[in-house]
Formats: C-alpha cells, sequence, structure tokens
C-alpha cells in the first residue's frame, strides 16, 4: 500500500488573495473556509479526487528560511509562452534564484512571492 498526495498546504498573509490566483492558474474552485481565515481550494470534484486539493493556511508571518517546498505547472490548453503571458496577467511575476537562461522553464512568484515553475511541457487537462 502508498500513500497519496491529498492535499498541500502552504502558508500565506492573504488566503482569498491566493485562492483566486490559484483558483484561475489551476482552474480549482474554492471548496472550504475555515473561521481562521484559511482557505481550501481544488478540483470541482473536490477532495480525494485525482488531483490534490491547496489548503492556503492563515499565517501572519510566513515561517523563517527559504521554502523547501514550491508548485510546478504545466500549460495544457496552450504552448508555454501564452501561458507565461496569462500568468503574468493574472499577477504573477518573474522571480531570479539564479538561472542561466538556457532553463526550459520559467520560474515566478505568485502575488505573495512564493516560488514556482512554468514548465515546457504540455500536459493533457483533466
Amino acid at each position: 500500500m502508498a500513500c497519496r498526495i491529498g492535499e498541500m498546504v502552504l502558508g500565506c498573509r492573504d488566503p482569498e488573495l491566493l485562492a483566486r490566483f490559484w483558483c484561475e492558474v489551476l482552474d480549482f474552485v474554492v471548496l472550504g473556509r475555515e473561521d481562521d481565515g484559511s482557505v481550501e481550494i481544488g478540483p470541482r470534484e473536490g477532495f480525494g479526487g485525482p488531483q490534490p486539493t491547496l489548503f492556503l493556511s492563515a499565517r501572519e508571518e510566513p515561517e523563517p528560511g527559504k521554502s523547501r517546498l514550491h508548485i510546478d505547472v504545466n500549460p495544457t490548453d496552450r504552448d508555454q509562452d501564452a501561458e507565461l503571458e496569462r500568468l503574468l496577467a493574472l499577477g504573477a511575476r518573474p522571480a531570479e534564484v539564479g538561472q542561466t537562461g538556457e532553463e526550459s522553464w520559467h520560474v515566478l512568484m505568485d502575488p505573495e512571492g512564493n516560488e514556482f515553475c512554468l514548465l515546457r511541457s504540455r500536459i493533457d487537462p483533466l
């Protein structure tokens, strides 16, 4: 028997802001809200489906140090350049982490500065 990732948790100052951003990026919907302001987003099928949910945990301050986890996303219905334009229009910003310029991916930050990568390969939508 093996484990599956059911949800990923991201500590953030403004869960509603990041919920709007990541819902647009991933075509997710808000699945629930907690009394402390935390928001869970995921596919329309909800928790336990083929994709993990993203739990945006309300935190006053981020944990110290560089995050050791980030999200990689792949375009599904357009090429990488078109998807990069869409993500930037949604509020993503380029991140400089020592790239050479030869990488096949783009390193970006969400509206709170959490790094994620836009990969080149297209994958089929679910």
